[in-house]
């Protein structure tokens, strides 16, 4: 493909992510599965145009005038973005062969207009309503917090199931593989892959063999968090694509020591219907996890796909679709000793790594997703028993997600009593450098994680405790 063609494909397939509701990544597969003349090269520039116009959206619709169509951002891109000249830009509009048509007048005068001074929320990145809770959050901070946000690539965090490997086993065999893991600095078990070049993580022997799972690093500590340890019958209410499932599972796990010899026993995944299935046996496959685990979610088409994850970490967990009103755990009220409410949230906290999601945010969906959490929470709460934990967590950026939702559950639940971070974190899996950043972080028995204060996607966790 020539440059002026790959300009021509980065519209077209903004154009498709506008017009729908799938995640840019899964446009982009489409685009190069119904192109098979776009080679890799072809299809990574594409892909890298795509991203970098994503994370400037609100600045590009801004320089062109309003405009939010893919060949306006395109060219957009290449004047505010790329720094080229109008000559440059025309040379790469002369509509032939498959490239994009030449510039209209108008065009050629948002690309020489001066735009004078952005707006906060142009210059951050941010969708406009959302720029005052992040100044209300964040204070003086809050331009950094949204450039962290909205403008790099996000790492790779990759959690090593030590059941199966140690994490030095694991970095030996990346490196073997040509890439360079770095250990990550608050999770004990996790190591960190640049994004660039994208690495193709499930290719490697490691995740085949269910060594390593993809996990950021922030989604990992709110699982220590949690303070699980074999034996406890532990729930994860809104399992959603068992990342988190995974997490508590491996905290029920014996660890495998460097060196040492596993016995190979085929694990069992527990489906609805109760029917305990083998998993495939795998070379030095791990003692099974020790106690309870059960997973729920509403859709069952979720929950499917996190049983073959759970056969290649060879864990073992009930999973149960939720009913209407969240019914259909009536046989866990007041038996969990441990309940993670991952609760469904906007997103906010993925945006550098799906741009996209935070143009297609409106802020009744926020106030959506808070009255929904609430009443999660308040079911989720009732499987806790006395002196049992619950975590309250998102993956939101914004305050109606997570102080005003825990704000409302603590003035009906005045029985749940906060157990400060610094408690909680007290826990092997977060190194000693974690503990003392995370205890820093916190605000009692709340923390708020992000890309600029963590290096994490953005999270939010709140635990509290039962009381008898």
């Amino acid at each position: 493909m020539t440059p002026s063609a790959r300009l021509a494909a980065a519209a077209s397939v903004l154009d498709s992510i506008a017009q729908g509701r799938q995640p840019a990544e899964a446009v982009l597969k489409t685009w190069g599965s119904e192109n098979r003349y776009a080679g890799s090269k072809d299809r990574r520039a594409v892909a890298d145009r795509v991203y970098r116009v994503l994370r400037a959206r609100g600045r590009l619709v801004w320089a062109m005038g309003g405009r939010e169509d893919g060949r306006a951002l395109v060219i957009g891109s290449l004047s505010l973005i790329d720094g080229l000249s109008l000559e440059e830009i025309e040379a790469l509009h002369s509509g032939d062969g498959y490239g994009p048509k030449p510039l209209s007048k108008q065009e050629r005068a948002r690309i020489t207009t001066t735009t004078g001074e952005l707006p906060g929320w142009v210059a951050a990145g941010l969708p406009e309503f959302v720029m005052e809770d992040f100044k209300a959050t964040f204070g003086d901070r809050w331009a950094a917090e949204a450039q962290a946000l909205m403008v790099p690539r996000a790492p790779i965090d990759l959690r090593v199931n030590t059941a199966k490997a140690t994490v030095a086993e694991v970095e030996a065999e990346l490196r073997e593989a040509g890439l360079s893991p770095e250990r990550t600095p608050w999770s004990s078990v996790g190591l960190r892959l640049a994004s660039e070049p994208p690495p193709n993580v499930q290719a490697l022997e490691a995740f085949k063999a269910g060594s390593i799972e993809i996990q950021d690093e922030g989604s990992q500590i709110v699982c220590w968090l949690a303070g699980v340890t074999p034996g406890m019958t532990v729930v994860d209410y809104c399992a959603g694509g068992g990342g988190k499932t995974l997490g508590l599972a491996a905290q029920m796990t014996p660890e495998k020591t460097a060196g040492a010899e596993v016995a190979e026993a085929p694990a069992k995944v527990w489906t609805p219907t109760g029917e305990a299935e083998p998993a495939p046996v795998r070379k030095a496959a791990p003692t099974a996890n020790e106690g309870r685990l059960v997973a729920y979610d509403v859709v069952q088409k979720r929950l499917d796909n996190i049983k073959p994850r759970l056969q290649r970490a060879g864990v073992a967990a009930e999973l149960h679709q939720l009913g209407p009103n969240g019914g259909g755990v009536e046989e866990m009220v007041g038996q969990a000793d441990v309940v993670l409410v991952d609760a469904p949230c906007t997103g906010s906290g993925t945006w550098r790594r799906r741009p996209e999601d935070a143009w297609r945010l409106k802020p009744e969906d926020v106030d959506r997703m808070h009255t929904l959490q609430k009443a999660i929470v308040t079911r989720a709460a009732k499987l806790v028993k006395p002196g049992g934990r619950l975590v309250y967590v998102t993956c939101s950026m914004l305050t109606a997600e997570n102080e005003a939702t825990v704000d409302a559950f603590e003035e009906d639940h005045p029985h749940f009593v906060p157990v400060p971070i610094a408690e909680a974190a007290q826990v092997a899996g977060l190194t000693e450098t974690g503990r003392e950043k995370l205890t820093e972080l916190a605000h009692g028995h709340r923390i708020r994680l992000s890309p600029a204060a963590a290096g994490t996607d953005g999270f939010f966790a709140a635990v509290y405790e039962r009381l008898a």
